[in-house]
């Protein structure tokens, strides 16, 4: 079953209410196959074309959502790892939404979350990622958690890359958590 009424890619129940569909109307979409449940209230067009619905499903209800740690890692090609979920990090203060997602959620404190956070474009939504030097800062700054090798495995194929600048991770580091910049300090002293 089509819908007359033109749904977006990735939308909530409240979305599908206000362009005018009804409870029913929705029902029999997913009864039909048209939609699908992606999480409580959130729905997808199984016709849609998205590259990465669970990031436009995450872009649609946490906004200020960034990619972190090892998914970020990944997506700028800097380790080989396949996530078994979506790390995500918001503000700490942040209310985390409620979603059936492969989604780990972590938070960052609000004065650092900012740096080195970009946006994509994720199904004409954005989303935030943390660029290459944040994404190793927070490998080594959670190595406790994220283990010692994704971290070095990070910074040795970032330091491969033409115009890697160490002193510039160096920095990015200390305006992070100092104690990273230490630990990093010290790795780079052995790798250069």
């Amino acid at each position: 079953m089509q819908s007359p009424i033109p749904l977006p890619s990735t939308f909530t129940f409240t979305q599908a209410l206000r362009l005018g569909l009804t409870r029913r109307g929705l029902q029999a979409l997913l009864d039909s196959g048209a939609i699908e449940r992606r999480a409580r209230g959130l729905f997808a067009r199984t016709d849609s074309v998205a590259d990465d619905p669970e990031l436009a499903a995450v872009a649609l209800v946490a906004p200020r959502a960034t990619i972190c740690l090892a998914s970020a890692l990944v997506r700028h090609e800097l380790i080989d790892a396949i996530p078994g979920s979506i790390d995500l990090a918001l503000p700490r203060g942040t209310r985390l939404p409620k979603t059936g997602l492969p989604v780990t959620w972590h938070r960052f404190a609000a004065s650092t979350f900012e740096i080195g956070r970009r946006t994509i474009d994720v199904d004409g939504r954005k989303l935030g990622i943390y660029d290459p030097l944040r994404s190793i800062v927070d490998s080594f700054r959670l190595r406790h958690r994220e283990g010692h090798e994704q971290g070095l495995e990070a910074l040795k194929a970032w330091l491969r890359r033409r115009g890697s600048q160490p002193a510039s991770l160096v920095a990015v580091a200390r305006a992070v958590d100092p104690r990273a910049a230490s630990a990093i300090a010290r790795v780079l002293e052995i790798l250069l």
